[in-house]
């Protein structure tokens, strides 16, 4: 019996992420927003920009690491 397994992706990707910041910025400029919807706001957006840093360093590591003759390659 094969079955097909859907991978399950639960980190978003950078371009969902922005998306994101996109919306938590929205959020803050409206001036109906409260102190502490804002301040929520705010960490949810720190903690994004946390993971996006992240997920960067890992892709330059990678980058770093192994170019198209597979030797070491700084860009």
């Amino acid at each position: 019996m094969g079955e097909n397994k859907k991978e399950v992706r639960t980190e978003q990707t950078l371009e969902e992420a922005f998306a994101s910041l996109d919306e938590l910025i929205g959020i803050l400029e409206d001036r109906d927003t409260s102190l502490e919807a804002s301040f929520r706001a705010y960490q949810k957006g720190m903690e994004l920009i946390k993971r996006c840093g992240e997920k960067i360093e890992r892709v330059e590591t990678k980058v770093l690491l192994m170019n198209e003759e597979g030797e070491t390659d700084e860009f």
